[in-house]
């Protein structure tokens, strides 16, 4: 798409184009398209609407309801920020008593639009310029926000309170994560996992940082422990056990020093609820300072399956029981504690991870439907089903393939 055609289709023009394209089902798409040329519209405005249109039904998994009147570029939607977790950042500016916000690498505004609609004031900035124009119009309804087209770098950013605005000045860095001008058949850029490729560079990152002491930046949940800054937070998020980012908070906008954990879900309100761990809970936790299980006989009764938020974050040790292996996040004890970031299950039994041995135990318990869960061990899953051969029985069960001392082993969980 063309910045010329963002233009027309985030204009008022439109409009009442997109509401008849949103009102058509899925399946009359070519039906929309024949109509809308037939009429006159030009087939780059007409594949622009279509465009828009198939974006926003598949943003409303991310973005319920507010997704159709929203404009989302493949990448945008891919990269924005779940409101449940933009919600979060906001928070945290609100609580630093931050009243202005630079937003660099605004993409399509979902972090924007958070904040501008807690009444902090926003300036987006976007390198491109079709992502620029969608965020510019998705940030329409707030009179305080504004998005510039161009790189983050060439902003002047102030070291104090802006205009008629209370409050200081917080910075808040999305760098970009892909590479321009690749794309696959959804028109979604390659990612890039090294922290030396993103853009801004890391080290622009952490300038901004100490111009802005309200500095906080999303970064993948590949960030590495050893480049926390000093005094910084990094706290890696999940979301229904997915972690999507790794967000760096410095000065005011850092709860804790170090590394931290959220644990999100769906509070049920249409909102989310979280539960954080912390590197002072993971070093005085039991899995901690006990050794780690060696062989099947130390199972206990009970298993936890931390989080992966926790996994990432290298906090495992907050887990209760005897790790299964230093960090793999799996932990075992004969106490039934309940812990709000991570899953407990009943130990059953435990075998050598060996197809045959397998096949016997699910055979003798009468097994037709098998889940498999793995951590820490090195096999494949899906060979490890098809190994095991065709299953007949009625029951259920659950295996987790992990390594115990040097031995792969299948848990029975319950």
């Amino acid at each position: 798409m063309t910045p010329e055609t963002a233009a027309w289709v985030t204009s008022p023009d439109a409009a009442p184009l997109l509401a008849q394209a949103m009102a058509a089902p899925p399946t009359d798409e070519l039906a929309v398209q024949t109509r809308l040329r037939r009429v006159g519209h030009a087939a780059e405005q007409v594949a622009a609407v279509l465009a828009v249109v198939a974006a926003r039904r598949r943003g409303r998994a991310k973005f319920g309801a507010s997704a159709d009147r929203m404009f989302f570029t493949p990448d945008g939607l891919e990269q924005a920020t779940r409101p449940e977790l933009a919600a979060r950042h906001t928070a945290r500016f609100i609580a630093a008593d931050v009243g202005w916000v630079a937003d660099l690498g605004c993409g399509i505004g979902s972090d924007a639009r958070s904040l501008a609609a807690a009444g902090l004031a926003v300036l987006g900035v976007e390198a491109d310029p079709v992502t620029a124009a969608f965020a510019r119009a998705n940030l329409s309804p707030w009179d305080d926000a504004r998005v510039v087209t161009g790189r983050a770098q060439e902003v002047p950013l102030p070291g104090e309170a802006t205009g008629r605005h209370t409050g200081g000045v917080g910075v808040w860095v999305d760098p970009g994560r892909r590479v321009r001008g690749v794309a696959d058949s959804r028109g979604r850029s390659r990612r890039v996992f090294a922290l030396e490729e993103i853009e801004p560079s890391w080290e622009q990152v952490c300038r901004w940082a100490e111009q802005v002491p309200a500095t906080g930046a999303k970064l993948s949940p590949s960030f590495p422990h050893g480049r926390i800054p000093a005094g910084a937070e990094a706290q890696w998020s999940s979301w229904l056990g997915e972690v999507l980012e790794c967000a760096i908070w410095w000065g005011p906008l850092a709860s804790a020093a170090g590394r931290t954990a959220a644990v999100c879900r769906p509070d049920g309100r249409g909102g989310g609820s979280e539960v954080v761990v912390t590197e002072a809970e993971a070093a005085v936790g039991s899995a901690a300072t006990q050794p780690a299980v060696r062989r099947p006989a130390d199972l206990g009764s009970w298993l936890w399956e931390a989080d992966k938020a926790v996994v990432r974050a290298g906090l495992t040790g907050a887990l209760v029981g005897r790790e299964l292996a230093p960090g793999v996040g799996l932990s075992t004890g004969d106490a039934a504690a309940d812990l709000p970031w991570a899953r407990r299950y009943a130990v059953l039994d435990a075998m050598p991870a060996r197809p045959k041995v397998v096949r016997a135990w699910l055979r003798a318990r009468d097994v037709g439907s098998l889940t498999l869960k793995k951590r820490g061990a090195s096999l494949d899953p899906l060979q490890f089903r098809h190994d095991v051969g065709k299953l007949e029985g009625s029951s259920e069960a659950t295996l987790l393939l992990t390594t115990l001392g040097a031995a792969v082993t299948a848990i029975a969980l319950g």
